[in-house]
């Protein structure tokens, strides 16, 4: 056996027993829930509906509810998340900054803290008694305390802060790492032509981190679109449906309503589909041909 052909052949086993795991644990299940999404019933009496689930999802006013809920999350707290981490990223890069290490650690620590914690200390600070209403209440800027979890736009609002507060950290360990790529002279050329630090910032930083940008902006709008553990440990979809998400929506059908799998398989395919459309329509603006 020559030692070309025992290489080929060590190299393919193991990309074989890889591949097997993932079409086991991933793709097979992919297949099954496609396949559930076309019956409605429970337990063993499942029967064939066709595509009645993906009918009903355009007169579900819950669904609907959770859709709004969860593009409105998309839309402001991605963006203002991964302009945050670009900023943070660019002021830790700075050579002459002390405590550089500190810093880092404590704004990518929320990132590794458990969701349910957090979402639960999020809840109690937010509170109609929690730290934030005493704090406003002790300076004067309130009358009375804020109704952050029970008025429709303030849970939106509380919910996009956790989540920004939590994977900001996240991203801006990618630009930091990209940053440290950048060839210092290139800086200091633009510095010499009169460049200021905005200029530098749009010109040079950001067109230099785009594939970073777009590969962050990709898995934040996957996470986003998969939000679970926040809703339901801070608001649980209330006040009514106010903040409620598609995945939570997944899980009440499952598991709080009466068990609906067919129909839940059915919702969980919009979260496939519109990762889908948003994930080209992201490759499409920046450009990326491949």
């Amino acid at each position: 056996m020559s030692s070309k052909f025992k290489n080929n052949t060590i190299g393919w086993s193991f990309v074989l027993v890889a591949t097997f795991f993932i079409v086991l644990f991933y793709f097979y299940p992919m297949v099954q829930a496609f396949i559930l999404s076309f019956k409605s019933g429970m337990g063993n009496n499942l029967e064939f509906v066709g595509v009645d689930n993906y009918t009903r999802l355009f007169n579900d006013p819950t669904f609907i509810a959770a859709l709004k809920n969860t593009f409105i999350y998309l839309i402001f707290q991605v963006p203002i998340m991964i302009v945050l981490a670009l900023i943070f990223s660019v002021l830790l890069n700075d050579p002459k900054l002390k405590l550089k290490g500190f810093f880092r650690t404590a704004i990518f620590l929320p990132a590794v803290t458990s969701l349910v914690a957090y979402s639960i200390i999020f809840k109690y600070l937010f509170g109609q008694d929690g730290i934030i209403n005493q704090f406003l209440l002790n300076i004067s800027l309130i009358s009375e305390p804020i109704q952050w979890l029970t008025d429709p736009l303030l849970a939106k609002v509380t919910i996009i802060i956790a989540i920004t507060w939590r994977w900001t950290g996240y991203n801006m360990i990618f630009y930091l790492s990209g940053l440290q790529n950048i060839d210092q002279s290139i800086y200091e050329a633009a510095k010499m032509d009169g460049a200021n630090a905005f200029q530098v910032f749009t010109k040079i930083t950001v067109p230099a981190l785009k594939p970073i940008i777009l590969f962050t902006s990709i898995t934040s709008t996957i996470g986003t679109l998969q939000l679970f553990d926040e809703i339901m440990n801070i608001t649980k979809g209330g006040p009514g449906n106010a903040t409620v998400s598609i995945s939570q929506y997944i899980y009440n059908l499952s598991f709080k309503y009466t068990p609906d799998f067919g129909y839940a398989a059915a919702v969980s395919f919009v979260i496939v589909i519109l990762i889908v459309i948003f994930s080209a329509l992201q490759f499409k603006t920046a450009g990326d041909r491949n």
